[in-house]
């Protein structure tokens, strides 16, 4: 939940367009100042919305990945990924060199992401976990390989979420409205690799669409706690293969509806998918 309300955040906060690589300081000041800010809003935001009502303690680790079938690093990864991705953009904006803009905004996500590591390590609720350092890490190096590699991200992760029937049997850790369920019940979130057919396959036919992209999806089910508990039905891995949208590769002539577009290009566009769940193949007419 915590890390899907940075995904936002942070795009709306970072997100912007620029051709003007040449170092501005005005523009550097202002990233800069806007990057410190955006740090204590969220880190009293989240420290207000999660942290405020547990005890705290001295700073500790746990050993948390296996719970949720890993859902919830899927989660710490894809923000960071694209907290990365935004952080980018905003270097660049601000006249950084390619090489800086890059890895100063490719680790923004790990950066922005350590507050969560902070306030959990020194909850007595929780505590830091060195599989959510290693998601976070994971997200922001592919975004910052691609941007070596391609100057472009030809392969993006994705989020997408349907209700689930299973929030209804633990509302206060899977959620007790629509809102909080898309943030915190995993059995109705599917993380995404999603990958753009024609820069990967070099197809130089104009017709081809570029916002085509082919996605591959990983999601868990029948998960009513973190871990499998006596009286539990069995917890299952679900694996799916679906066509998606880079809404970033649509370009309108209203730069309003471009933003918005590439503001919320995280989310998989709902399509046909084949799942397989438990030895057996579904084929979902639309899966979202």
């Amino acid at each position: 939940m915590k890390q899907l309300f940075l995904i936002l955040f942070s795009c709306i906060f970072l997100t912007t367009n620029a051709q003007d690589f040449t170092l501005n300081k005005k523009r550097r000041n202002i990233l800069l100042i806007s990057e410190a800010s955006a740090y204590t809003v969220a880190l009293v935001g989240l420290n207000q919305l999660w942290y405020a009502g547990y005890p705290r303690s001295s700073f500790h680790f746990i050993n948390d990945n296996g719970e949720w079938l890993q859902m919830d690093k899927m989660g710490h990864m894809t923000a960071s990924y694209y907290t990365g991705v935004a952080g980018i953009k905003a270097y660049q904006w601000a006249g950084f060199s390619r090489k800086n803009a890059i890895w100063y905004g490719g680790m923004t996500g790990s950066f922005f992401l350590t507050i969560i590591e902070v306030l959990d390590g020194t909850s007595k609720e929780w505590g830091a976990s060195s599989g959510d350092l290693i998601a976070n890490t994971t997200g922001s190096l592919l975004a910052i390989g691609q941007a070596l590699r391609w100057d472009e991200q030809r392969i993006q992760l994705k989020y997408s979420y349907s209700p689930s029937q299973w929030a209804d049997e633990n509302p206060e850790q899977l959620g007790g409205n629509y809102l909080e369920r898309a943030l915190k019940d995993y059995n109705g979130q599917t993380y995404w690799l999603s990958f753009n057919m024609k820069s990967l396959l070099n197809i130089e036919q104009e017709e081809f669409p570029n916002w085509l992209n082919l996605a591959v999806g990983y999601s868990g089910n029948n998960m009513t706690n973190p871990y499998h508990e006596e009286g539990d039905d069995e917890r299952k891995r679900q694996y799916l293969l679906s066509l998606d949208v880079d809404l970033t590769r649509i370009k309108t002539k209203s730069k309003t509806w471009n933003s918005i577009l590439h503001t919320f290009g995280f989310l998989k566009f709902p399509a046909p998918a084949v799942q397989y769940r438990g030895g057996n193949i579904f084929f979902n007419p639309i899966y979202y």
